[in-house]
């Protein structure tokens, strides 16, 4: 039995990651209620698995202020200097570190740990643990303020909701999205711009909690290619930054980049993409549409196709 909706308006993540001898399909959960997963996917010939941060929403500048409000929430200074995430300094760090609290602790490690009037009187947090509060508590109120930004700002990218569309209206097209995001940040995302209702029908979902190791670790897109059962080369992955080229790379999984606005676009292809999008026009919608789900996936194809018109042209 399959349902058309969530009948609450937001979906909470259960956990996504399952093992050897359960069933393909994950499930979402609403709150307050369990359903089964509304996907129509049978003996799937492909996987579309989706990024989330920049990829359907262009979230990195979002993330950015958010951070800034919580450091500046709590007054953080490094050797007497305000801690301030600049867009050119944001940009590089996107596309070095995968997740919220791996790039706080690498920038501190690079840099120097921060001080407040909230933490440990003042002083820079000693050792491991201290390290950890700082880091937790800036994460907690960093998402607090995203969710705010989200709710207020956040638009799918060009193309991103047809192409969901289109390949979950495909029974032979496996769909899913692997985020390395919070999951906290990471439900506001979805259920404000995906939507419950397509939330409801993907045969896999997993943010960065649901996984021991973030991007560009491959491991969330090798769980992802166990539940869905399907060799790596038949999953398709679309990321929009180096760290998830890597990861998709890293788990033999082919990739379409489509990176956003940048002050610093890094040469994907180069680095092995499949495919890379212009990064102000992305997927496309309409007139502008780069390429179809038919195309990426021809009927009768044992292998994807990357042949498109319309894509980024190479560096020189």
């Amino acid at each position: 039995m399959t349902v058309s909706a969530f009948a609450q308006p937001a979906v909470t993540l259960a956990p996504r990651v399952s093992t050897r001898g359960v069933s393909r399909r994950t499930v979402a959960t609403p709150r307050g209620a369990i359903r089964t997963s509304a996907s129509n996917t049978k003996n799937p010939r492909f996987a579309l698995l989706f990024d989330c941060d920049g990829v359907i929403v262009e979230t990195e500048e979002l993330h950015r202020r958010a951070y800034n409000a919580s450091f500046d929430f709590y007054g953080l200074k490094i050797a007497g200097t305000p801690l301030v995430w600049s867009v050119e300094y944001y940009d590089i760090l996107a596309n070095t570190v995968g997740g919220g609290k791996p790039k706080m602790k690498f920038h501190f490690g690079e840099n120097r740990w921060p001080v407040g009037a909230d933490f440990f009187d003042g002083a820079i947090p000693n050792g491991e643990d201290e390290q950890n509060q700082l880091v937790d508590a800036l994460q907690d109120k960093k998402t607090e303020f995203y969710k705010e930004i989200v709710a207020s700002t956040a638009t799918a990218r060009p193309g991103v909701l047809r192409l969901m569309d289109e390949a979950i209206n495909d029974p032979q097209i496996a769909v899913g999205i692997c985020s390395a995001a919070t999951k906290a940040g990471f439900e506001k995302v979805v259920n404000s711009v995906v939507g419950p209702e397509r939330l409801s029908k993907m045969d896999v979902v997993m943010a960065g909690d649901d996984v021991v190791r973030k991007k560009p670790d491959p491991l969330i897109y090798n769980l992802a290619r166990e539940v869905l059962n399907l060799p790596a080369s038949k999953c398709v992955v679309i990321e929009d930054s180096m760290v998830g080229l890597r990861a998709a790379l890293g788990a033999n999984m082919p990739c379409i980049v489509t990176p956003c606005p940048s002050s610093d676009v890094p040469d994907f292809k180069a680095e092995g993409a499949s495919a890379v999008m212009d990064d102000k026009r992305g997927l496309g919608d309409g007139d502008d549409t780069v390429f179809t789900l038919k195309q990426l996936f021809p009927e009768g194809a044992d292998v994807p196709n990357f042949e498109f018109s319309g894509m980024a042209t190479a560096k020189s």
